[in-house]
């Protein structure tokens, strides 16, 4: 995002400060942090020097996502962007929504929150394809991804606990994967809701399968027996049928069970009606030039971090309150095409 707005010169967008969680960045540039010229504004761990600040939308997306952060930065008169949550507010605990509800109300302020999955694939895409649709029977969304590739180990092995016990995972296990498990629920509601599906129920579950041998991922050695797959199900039924589904086949290098279903890498979202469709999505660096898998890995990164930052504008000009994928315009890039420095 900070590269976005400092190499394409984007007019409508101006950085005015930046909060950071280490003390050794503290007081550093922001364009320096990002690895560019210096801007002019200083990072600061202080979170009130942060809501002090003149600014009209704040760009949320750590790694745990907190409802006191995002109450604070709406009640303080800033919109808020984040791929972290509040994809589908409506089905969120109805506490959390009802304080991130008065903070909007305070502050005169809108949220909004996506990405890719959850996001705008599990999201914009099935309520685009939705406008061709006579009838729909269900809507499926299939993700297969390959973790050995991301360099962020500290999610891979440390939040979504690839390397633990195989018995220990389940959609409640820890803090982060009932968080994550969350998100994934409310996108199948949100689905659901608008498009007219009437669900009963939502329901997680994941199976996790065990490495067949070690495996060094990155700085991390992920040892045989210790879990090197797991295969997600989020699942909205109607009068016990499945209507909507979520389905993520994370795994490691090879460890990819038999018996699992074997799409193509990326997602896939299959429109089950009259008629039926099929939509098939990858993000790379590029499909012409060589580029490294760093770079291809670095992209879908690029599309969730775009997905949002485009929005901003229209987040801004939002009535307050929630302002969700399927309540806003279609978000899209209006610079896509402007000459590059």
């Amino acid at each position: 995002m900070l590269t976005a707005i400092l190499d394409h010169h984007r007019d409508d967008l101006r950085l005015v400060g930046a909060r950071v969680y280490s003390e050794d960045k503290c007081g550093v540039d922001v364009g320096t942090l990002a690895g560019r010229d210096p801007i002019g504004v200083a990072a600061t761990t202080d979170v009130d020097e942060i809501l002090a600040l003149e600014a009209d939308c704040v760009l949320y997306t750590p790694r745990t996502a907190r409802v006191d952060d995002v109450c604070a930065v709406l009640a303080s008169g800033k919109n808020v962007a984040t791929t972290a949550f509040l994809f589908h507010p409506r089905r969120m605990a109805a506490a959390d929504r009802d304080r991130v509800l008065a903070a909007c109300e305070r502050g005169g302020t809108s949220v909004h929150g996506s990405g890719l999955n959850p996001g705008n694939l599990s999201g914009v895409l099935p309520l685009a394809l939705s406008g061709m649709s006579r009838r729909i029977e269900k809507v499926t969304l299939c993700e297969r991804a390959d973790w050995s590739v991301y360099e962020s180990t500290g999610i891979t092995f440390d939040n979504m606990a690839f390397g633990q016990p195989v018995a220990s995972i389940s959609p409640t296990a820890t803090q982060f994967l009932a968080f994550n498990s969350s998100i994934f629920v409310e996108q199948v509601w949100m689905i659901g809701d608008a498009l007219g599906a009437d669900l009963d129920e939502v329901t997680a579950n994941v199976e996790a399968v065990a490495a067949q041998e070690d495996h060094q991922i990155f700085d991390h050695l992920l040892e045989a027996g210790t879990t090197a797959g797991q295969r997600w199900n989020w699942v909205g039924r109607r009068a016990g049928v499945p209507r909507v589904e979520i389905e993520t086949l994370w795994t490691v290098r090879g460890e990819y069970p038999k018996h699992w279903p074997s799409p193509r890498h990326g997602w896939t979202l299959t429109v089950e009606g009259d008629p039926s469709m099929q939509a098939h999505f990858v993000s790379l660096a590029s499909f012409e030039r060589s580029a490294s898998m760093a770079e291809h890995v670095q992209s879908a990164n690029v599309a969730t971090a775009m997905q949002v930052l485009n929005a901003v504008p229209e987040i801004c000009r939002a009535p307050v309150g929630f302002a969700t994928t399927a309540t806003l315009p279609l978000i899209r890039n209006a610079r896509a095409f402007d000459p590059q420095p």
